[in-house]
């Protein structure tokens, strides 16, 4: 996986899980952000995406 791929991934997994709602399992959450983090994403990187993902 790139950087790009875990940032999406990441984006992704942070919008399903529905915020204080907790939608899904929010260990999910913190593996994704993990790896995005280990490829050097930031999070700037993550929440720019997460606007663009919404967006779309």
């Amino acid at each position: 996986m790139d950087k790009q791929a875990a940032i999406e991934e990441a984006a992704r997994e942070v919008l399903a899980h529905g915020g204080p709602d907790c939608l899904t399992d929010p260990k999910q959450v913190t593996r994704a952000m993990t790896r995005a983090f280990d490829l050097g994403a930031t999070e700037q990187d993550v929440t720019a995406e997460m606007r663009r993902q919404r967006g779309a």
